[in-house]
């Protein structure tokens, strides 16, 4: 029903003809964008996974091994005897594919509801790689391809449902099992603590391997001890929020830092999008 309503409402707003496909190509770009950059970060994120369960990455490690079974055991991955590293190396290896695939179905689909399923299916909707629905969403907005602004919106929802059931819920499942579920938090914010003669850490949270490494060396005694013998010391930390419901208030990093930082940490909400 959403989908109608919104092919009506550009039939109403725009008309049929050259406006319409040139509002839905502009559209459908944008969302070929967004979902692009979200599933860079899910294929960067579920390369770090695999790489860190083969022992290559000595730096991170499984942290979360209760949510890599429940995980495992919903891929269909045979968990028998062996080692959480085996086994998230093959749950790795499935959702990996979920970036190049050229035909079937995205893995993450079938966690929807099953009437939902079967609308998108009858619409032909369901994504069947990310990559390739990016591709193919470049694909009809150049000049001379797509010509029906109908497509072009039934490709743009096909884009987004391989942003949000593809690289973005690759991105949140993977990086609570490598670093940690989060969980609620108390802490303190004082918007005043910024001063010119006191030590600023500032992190980006949307790419989180420099974060989590900084948070890790945070904990390490000796830093601990540098920070309490030079008072005045600050970390500053920037939160998307908006990796699943759990990070809506404070990413996993973030989180961290608050619960074992010695010093005042400022969280800053990032700028929505325009």
């Amino acid at each position: 029903m959403a989908l109608e309503v919104l092919l009506w409402c550009a039939a109403a707003l725009l008309g049929t003809g050259v406006a319409a496909v040139a509002a839905a190509r502009a559209f459908l770009r944008k969302i070929a964008a967004g979902t692009a950059s979200h599933g860079d970060h899910g294929r960067e994120v579920t390369k770090v996974f695999i790489e860190t369960a083969k022992g290559q990455l000595k730096d991170f490690a499984i942290k979360d091994e209760q949510k890599l079974l429940q995980l495992a055991l919903e891929l269909g991955v045979n968990i028998g005897n062996r080692s959480n590293n085996e086994i998230a190396v093959e749950v790795g290896e499935i959702l990996m594919q979920d970036f190049g695939r050229q035909e079937g179905e995205l893995t993450f689909i079938k966690r929807a509801p099953i009437k939902r399923q079967e609308l998108w299916r009858k619409l032909g909707v369901v994504p069947r790689g990310i990559d390739r629905e990016v591709a193919e969403a470049l694909h009809r907005t150049h000049m001379g391809c797509d010509q029906d602004y109908q497509d072009l919106l039934l490709h743009g929802a096909r884009t987004s449902l391989a942003d949000g059931w593809g690289g973005a819920m690759i991105a949140t499942e993977l990086q609570d099992i490598l670093f940690g579920t989060p969980a609620p938090a108390a802490s303190q914010i004082n918007l005043g603590v910024l001063k010119e003669n006191e030590v600023n850490i500032i992190i980006h949270g949307h790419e989180p391997y420099v974060a989590e490494m900084i948070a890790v060396a945070a904990q390490n005694p000796e830093i601990i001890a540098y920070a309490k013998r030079t008072p005045g010391n600050l970390v500053a930390m920037c939160t998307h929020g908006r990796s699943g419901i759990g990070r809506w208030v404070l990413g996993s990093v973030t989180e961290r830092v608050v619960r074992h930082s010695g010093e005042p940490v400022l969280v800053i909400r990032a700028a929505p999008e325009s």
